[in-house]
């Protein structure tokens, strides 16, 4: 049986990132700081107005599950791309960062997905996601190996959206289950968790959830209420770990009754948070699968996050292995 650190699941989209102002994305429509589903021609007129950019592959799972793999985890990722110039790009580009990633790619249409990402002069980024193959993934895509081999399975909240992604992440979390493994989600977006609110809270009442991944923005969401410390509170009773990150404040891991407060890293400067949240997930979920206590797996996601947000893109250009090793965190 394959054994696995962190099995990620996730929407396989290549990230095409420009720079703009605030009046691009009021002209355009775009709500700032969030990701909007998109559809073709949404998509094809963004694109047309895009000034000059950067392609990259991404999704929250993806860049996680390269994050895992750049710390010297091992790593596994199900998404679906199409079987085309752009799938093609994301596979190559997961493989080279040493995932495990075998997901038959879709024959035809619809093409391979893509996020049109538009980062202001504060490195806020405001996502344009057009899902293409993504939505045909579902249970024919549930490897049971890697279901079953993987300490942690991890998912993004962003699949709730193609509904046959649910069967598929219900049946990988049983799978995981019954061989003893854990099952985390990231919240993913704010406006994610209020098309999706009760059952999120379902899934975290209920066991499938071990571990959630928040920001402060998801988890006040989340239990509706303007008070990150209520939030908190709560989120304490419905699951086993809750890390949840602040900006420049850090994080707050919470287990039972235990609470680790995690410092964010020092950077020079920010450029672009595109894929902080799912870097800080990489790091942590590396550290607790290798049987770190929460204070440095708090702290390995606070490393690679820091480091993610002072680049374009959302994978980490620098070895996090050697960069924790150089922070003493392994």
């Amino acid at each position: 049986m394959p054994d696995y650190d962190v099995l990620c699941i996730g929407n396989a989209i290549v990230d095409i990132i420009a720079q703009c102002d605030d009046a691009f994305l009021v002209t355009n429509g775009i709500i700032k700081g969030a990701m909007n589903l998109i559809d073709t021609k949404r998509a094809e007129l963004l694109y047309s107005h895009m000034g000059p950019a950067i392609e990259a592959s991404g999704g929250s799972a993806g860049n996680t599950a390269a994050g895992v793999a750049s710390f010297g985890g091992r790593a596994a990722f199900f998404g679906k791309v199409s079987n085309d110039a752009l799938g093609e790009i994301y596979a190559h580009d997961i493989h080279a960062q040493g995932v495990a990633f075998d997901t038959r790619p879709l024959e035809g249409e619809p093409p391979t997905a893509r996020s049109m990402i538009f980062v202001t002069p504060d490195g806020e980024r405001s996502m344009n996601t057009y899902l293409g193959a993504c939505v045909e993934l579902g249970p024919e895509d549930v490897e049971a190996d890697k279901a079953s081999g993987a300490k942690v399975t991890y998912f993004e909240g962003y699949l709730w959206d193609p509904p046959r992604a649910k069967e598929a992440i219900r049946q990988t979390a049983k799978l995981a289950h019954e061989a003893g493994r854990e099952v985390s989600m990231t919240l993913s977006d704010s406006f994610c968790v209020d098309r999706y609110r009760d059952e999120f809270l379902d899934l975290m009442r209920s066991g499938t959830v071990d571990i959630v991944f928040a920001n402060s923005d998801e988890i006040k969401s989340l239990y509706q209420t303007s008070s990150f410390d209520e939030a908190v509170a709560q989120i304490r009773k419905d699951c086993k770990i809750a890390a949840v990150t602040r900006l420049e404040k850090g994080s707050v891991i919470v287990r039972g009754d235990e609470t680790v407060v995690i410092h964010a890293t020092a950077i020079k400067e920010l450029v672009d948070t595109t894929g902080a949240g799912d870097l800080y997930a990489a790091g942590f979920l590396h550290g607790y699968t290798q049987g770190r206590d929460l204070k440095t797996c708090g702290d390995l996601g606070s490393l690679a996050a820091g480091l993610v947000i002072q680049q374009i893109g959302p994978r980490p250009r620098q070895n996090l292995r050697r960069e924790a090793e150089r922070a003493g965190l392994l």
